[in-house]
């Protein structure tokens, strides 16, 4: 599937320029920084926690274009769900697709209308949006469950998820709430 040159511009500049989340910005959020492979807990501008190895999707960051395409997604989200019985213990599920990867998406037919306005309509109402689409979902920060750590500090292993150990899982549960703001850049 190709994204058109003006989706895809359109995505970037909403990808960069914050206008993504819709929502007021909340004290504490989590910023996820895909080149460094970091991730920080931060209150404004102060860092609060510090994790130093992530891993991201098989195929890195960027532009998700679809389900099992192995990309972890650029872009703001909120945390939407939590799961504690995961495969990958703790489970932090986020509101993805959002509304600039559902916009981009229906400009380039790769979902119909139908399947955006079921995903703007979750958003609106602030529910999870539908996790069934051709954009995949379940999409979120996960520990290792019986996954390998030392395959996790080598190697970017998930889906398309952002990934911490378990005992960095259980610190960064502890800042984070339905409705915190993550950023993935």
């Amino acid at each position: 599937m190709t994204v058109t040159k003006r989706a895809r511009q359109w995505l970037l500049a909403a990808l960069f320029c914050g206008t993504l989340a819709g929502h007021a910005v909340a004290d504490v959020w989590v910023q996820v920084d895909t080149k460094a492979q970091t991730l920080q807990v931060l209150e404004g501008d102060r860092v609060l926690d510090n994790f130093s190895r992530i891993a991201l999707g098989v195929a890195g960051a960027g532009l998700k274009l679809h389900r099992g395409d192995g990309k972890t997604p650029l872009g703001d989200f909120r945390v939407s769900w939590f799961n504690r019985q995961s495969r990958f213990g703790l489970f932090i599920g986020l509101d993805y697709p959002n509304r600039a990867y559902a916009q981009a998406a229906l400009q380039d037919k790769r979902i119909d209308g139908r399947t955006h306005a079921r995903i703007i309509a979750a958003l609106d109402a602030g529910r999870t949006p539908p996790q069934d689409t051709p954009l995949g979902g379940q999409i979120g920060i996960h520990g290792l469950g019986g996954g390998d750590p030392e395959v996790h500090g080598l190697f970017n292993w998930t889906d398309g998820c952002v990934a911490l150990t378990d005992a960095e899982m259980r610190r960064l549960v502890k800042w984070v709430a339905p409705g915190t703001r993550v950023e993935i850049r």
